[in-house]
């Protein structure tokens, strides 16, 4: 299963294995937002607005070298989907030190999103 992460300008892939390492894959999820911080993209290849955002994302991405972004396909990476009951996508929650300090439901425009983005940081 593939959660992707994104930092500044460059795209990593991160293979999560959830059919036979549960704890494998909430330890490394759990390890990356444990340091700094962190927004995390909760998304479906289905849903249209989550199509929408993923260039927005990108660019924030892009434009806040000191915040790191990840995605993260519910259908894909159930277990991390449940434990933080995500419920409507896209759904985007920041992190920072591993502790949720903000929750943004939907898309938006990117100044609206890096706006609220900073209230939370």
């Amino acid at each position: 299963m593939l959660c992707t992460y994104l930092n500044s300008k460059h795209l990593y892939t991160i293979c999560l294995i959830i059919c036979c390492m549960k704890e494998l894959t909430q330890e490394l999820f759990e390890k990356e937002i444990n340091q700094g911080i962190f927004v995390i993209d909760f998304w479906a290849s289905w849903c249209g607005p989550c199509r929408a955002m993923a260039p927005v994302f990108e660019s924030i991405s892009e434009q806040m070298p000191k915040v790191k972004f990840a995605k993260v396909n519910v259908e894909e990476c159930q277990q991390i989907a449940r434990k933080y009951e995500i419920s409507s996508i896209p759904c985007f929650i920041i992190f920072k030190n591993g502790k949720e300090v903000g929750r943004i439901v939907g898309g938006m425009d990117e100044e609206s999103f890096i706006e609220k983005i900073n209230e939370f940081i």
